[in-house]
């Protein structure tokens, strides 16, 4: 069978991916270390990973530094694995602004050294980009399909688009999966789009959240579970993994707060509801990149929740 390895495993959507694909090992009776027939996480920090993906003894631990080039091919060699996924990335706007070299490597050349090995040995590779590569043009009624033109707005967007189109060059039998705004359980990081609201209310502060710009929102343990069914599929090229539901940034704010236990009217005096035309800095925000996800939730077992069971999952 051999292992699956997870790429940028201590990170918030890396961790999940790496307690999903081990509960999936254990429940087949395919865990074994090292390396064999289990699960091996690459991290530049395993420390980072929080307790629900402890680095004692949730999988085989590799730690490696993926900026410079080469590196993730002599990780891949070390351990021959049998399927890839890949999370790592650069994806604060912020940091790829200020660190473009960083947000190129590890958004964009990353991937394609990743899949230039995998297509050599016809290794199962999944990678991860973004809702981000689109937001230049008008959203379609129903949200953007695999077959919309992808115009980024953000360098983080460009970033993962060169990555995609590396990833598919490089290796057409890859997997690439978009995936939209994320939220739940960092492991009290305070990352994610529900723990950092939470924390910003613990603090005493009233977030302002955005009521114009809409998300396809999806839960992110959620989000794992499916990556680890994708890849041990043998779909190909792009597939949109997404919530049902199409949600602005307040609404999903408000969600949350419900979720853990607020009354609506108290989580609406929380957080303050804006418009992006009030925020100078939301010029470099897409308005709109909801996705359609309907061939996903075709192939899939995993059901993808919505934003009202998604948040009581997140809670739980």
């Amino acid at each position: 069978m051999g292992a699956t390895l997870i790429f940028g495993a201590s990170g918030f959507l890396g961790a999940h991916v790496v307690a999903s694909a081990v509960s999936r090992a254990r429940s087949s009776a395919t865990f074994a270390e090292p390396f064999g027939e289990g699960v091996v996480a690459v991290s530049r920090d395993p420390e980072r990973a929080p307790r629900f993906c402890d680095p004692r003894d949730a999988a085989e631990w590799v730690v490696a530094d993926l900026i410079p080039p080469g590196s993730a091919t002599a990780v891949l060699d070390q351990v021959q694995p049998a399927r890839v996924i890949c999370c790592a990335a650069l994806a604060r706007a912020a940091d790829c602004r200020e660190r473009p070299a960083e947000a190129r490597r590890l958004n964009s050349e990353l991937p394609a050294e990743i899949a230039t090995w995998c297509a050599a040995r016809a290794v199962r590779f999944v990678h991860i980009s973004t809702d981000l590569v689109f937001g230049r043009l008008e959203a379609p009624e129903g949200g953007f399909t695999e077959t919309s033109e992808a115009a980024p707005v953000m360098d983080y967007g460009h970033t993962k688009l060169a990555g995609e189109r590396g990833v598919l060059e490089a290796f057409p039998a890859a997997l690439v999966v978009r995936l939209p705004l994320l939220y739940g359980n960092s492991g009290g990081r305070g990352v994610g789009a529900s723990d950092s609201l939470l924390e910003a209310v613990d603090r005493g502060e009233r977030p302002s959240l955005f009521v114009d710009e809409w998300r396809t929102p999806l839960e992110v343990s959620n989000a794992a579970e499916a990556l680890v069914e994708l890849v041990h599929m043998a779909e190909s090229g792009l597939l949109h993994v997404a919530g049902p539901d199409r949600s602005s940034r307040h609404e999903l704010g408000l969600a949350v707060l419900v979720a853990a236990g607020l009354e609506r009217d108290q989580a609406q005096a929380e957080v303050h509801g804006v418009p992006m035309a009030e925020v100078s800095c939301a010029t470099e925000r897409p308005r709109d990149v909801s996705l359609a996800a309907g061939r996903a939730r075709r192939l899939l077992a995993t059901e993808l929740a919505g934003v009202s069971s998604g948040t009581r999952r997140a809670m739980s």
